[in-house]
């Protein structure tokens, strides 16, 4: 059996059992993946076990930043693995002028949180009338 080992990984173990994953100075990781879908900007993040009323977004000029919270588990209970980080998760993302994130909308389905940003009108392709001295109009591609 091939195993990759990684140094750090058991002392990152540690000190998430000993301090807690997600505390405030450092919330846990939130995978995440992003892409453009025609005039849409998507984002989806992983967040299995977290309820959705633990769920906060904000945006700030263009920054769209996102929390949530999964608690530890209580009561009486040995844990023989716990490699899964509980406490806040916490992710921000600078986002492009040419997106409006005055249309953005959120969803939250199967532990996935998906984001949908619509890209701004004044960002899209247009064309620009250009006019000549004897009333020739001619289109050109801006």
């Amino acid at each position: 059996m091939l195993m990759r080992t990684d140094p750090f990984r058991e002392f990152d173990r540690l000190a998430q059992q000993v301090l807690g994953a997600g505390t405030t100075s450092r919330p846990a990781v939130m995978p995440m993946d992003a892409w453009r879908e025609g005039d849409v900007f998507k984002i989806e993040f992983d967040l299995p076990g977290v309820a959705a009323d633990t769920l906060d977004i904000d945006v700030e000029r263009n920054v769209l930043t996102v929390r949530a919270e999964r608690p530890p588990r209580t009561g009486d209970w040995e844990p023989l693995a716990a490699e899964r980080p509980t406490g806040l998760f916490s992710r921000q993302l600078v986002l492009g002028e040419n997106l409006d994130l005055e249309r953005l909308e959120a969803h939250y389905d199967n532990g996935v949180l998906s984001l949908t940003v619509p890209v701004a009108e004044r960002a899209k392709p247009r064309k620009v009338q250009v006019t000549r001295g004897h009333d020739e109009q001619s289109a050109i591609t801006a």
